[in-house]
């Protein structure tokens, strides 16, 4: 059939039409009813079917890196113990507040038994706190040799507490006085109790609340 023929077809008059022209339009009639049913059943389905298997990839996924945590559990547990025991020696390092005075004590030991002449020597009035420690700078400056200036500063580095000499400043001593003079911060550290703990933390939440 030509298309001036398939012009010519009187719509309202389909039972008089050639029956290969009736099973064309009966082929697109339901060709149409299956596109609109795929648009309006099936579509969603799809949509959740590919949800579905995103969702699977993702589980997998997870499934994949717990195993593999799982796996390494034991290794994890002994990097664990052996941080919480590196800590432990660090803290040992850390005197408590009882034994303070005795580490102060032992820094200005450790100029005098150089021979260094103490021209200051004063402790901060007051203690920077964080979490797990306190940390308390004394300002120091003394007099002496270089060679016993270099000794006071290693015997400081070998105490068997932890002190950090900082800003450190050089110079010649006071005419008359020979020698150099040294001046310098030295930082303690001591570990807090528990009661100073428990205080530290519960000031973290209430800034951290405070924040939000």
């Amino acid at each position: 059939m030509t298309l001036t023929e398939l012009r010519q077809l009187n719509f309202r008059d389909a039972g008089s039409w050639p029956t290969g022209v009736k099973a064309g339009a009966v082929a697109i009639i339901v060709l149409v009813f299956l596109g609109l049913g795929y648009f309006f059943l099936f579509s969603d389905q799809f949509a959740k079917l590919e949800a579905s298997q995103q969702q699977e990839a993702k589980l997998k996924d997870t499934f994949v890196q717990k195993k593999q945590l799982a796996i390494n559990l034991e290794a994890y547990k002994q990097q664990l113990k052996d941080i919480e025991q590196s800590f432990g020696a660090l803290l040992k390092q850390l005197p408590n507040k009882s034994e303070m005075d005795a580490l102060l004590t032992d820094i200005n030991q450790a100029g005098l038994g150089r021979g260094l002449q103490f021209e200051l020597f004063r402790p901060a009035s007051q203690e920077g706190l964080t979490e797990f420690y306190a940390e308390l700078p004394v300002s120091i400056k003394v007099t002496g040799s270089y060679h016993d200036l270099g000794a006071f500063a290693s015997d400081v580095a070998k105490l068997p507490r932890i002190v950090l000499l900082q800003d450190l400043n050089i110079a010649a001593a006071k005419e008359g006085v020979g020698g150099l003079s040294m001046e310098a911060v030295a930082k303690t550290y001591r570990y807090l109790d528990e009661d100073e703990t428990a205080r530290q933390r519960k000031a973290a939440r209430d800034k951290a609340k405070v924040g939000k």
